[in-house]
């Protein structure tokens, strides 16, 4: 192999450590420092660099210990309905605006007495917001569905839409409707199993 492939790998393992530290999910963090310190000690070893090798490899497994660990974690999951008026609400609200208008642009919090609204508890710690109000007697239309950075891993939008479902079913609801013009926000919800109805309008069923 020559110097100059060497190299780049070097480069690309350096690279993709620095991304993973900007990272704010800890799942995404541990995957993609796992792919850099793996290539960093193939480079280690390649170059005969053997403290840089086994250092990295030790990361390695010291990543893959957490992912088992993270992966194999029961976690225990509920709601707590809140008072449209709650003064933590707005407050968590006005905390966390910035990242809710990068992932809802245009969002403003208007409560009704058709919302629905919630905190999803993860192991009785806020992991994020749902908000969504009665459309056509029988149609949930979701304004906001907000997780903090640090609990993206899709476990919370599977609790909402699928443990949650029997609980939307026996309020009455048949469909759930989520529109927005976020390409990260379509992503995740075709793959909680949401279909495009139209331009920017997502339906599923319950």
């Amino acid at each position: 192999m020559t110097s100059d492939v060497l190299q780049w790998i070097g480069y690309i393992a350096s690279v993709i450590i620095v991304i993973s530290m900007m990272m704010s999910s800890i799942i995404k963090f541990r995957w993609i420092n796992l792919v850099g310190a793996l290539l960093f000690s193939i480079y280690g070893f390649l170059i005969h660099a053997i403290p840089v090798g086994i250092l990295n490899s030790i990361i390695v497994l010291v990543d893959v210990y957490y992912l088992a660990q993270i992966y194999s974690k029961k976690e225990e999951f509920e709601i707590l309905e809140i008072n449209a008026s709650s003064q933590y609400l707005i407050r968590f609200l006005k905390f966390h605006n910035e990242k809710i208008q990068s992932y809802c642009p245009g969002f403003t919090y208007q409560p009704n007495e058709n919302t629905v609204s919630f905190f999803i508890l993860r192991n009785m710690s806020v992991a994020g917001f749902f908000l969504a109000h009665r459309d056509n007697q029988n149609e949930l239309h979701v304004e906001l569905d907000y997780v903090l950075p640090e609990y993206k891993d899709f476990k919370n939008g599977k609790y909402v839409y699928f443990q949650l479902k029997d609980k939307f079913i026996a309020a009455g609801y048949k469909t759930v409707i989520a529109e927005g013009n976020n390409h990260r926000y379509f992503r995740y919800l075709k793959k909680l199993g949401f279909r495009e109805l139209r331009p920017g309008v997502f339906t599923k069923d319950l």
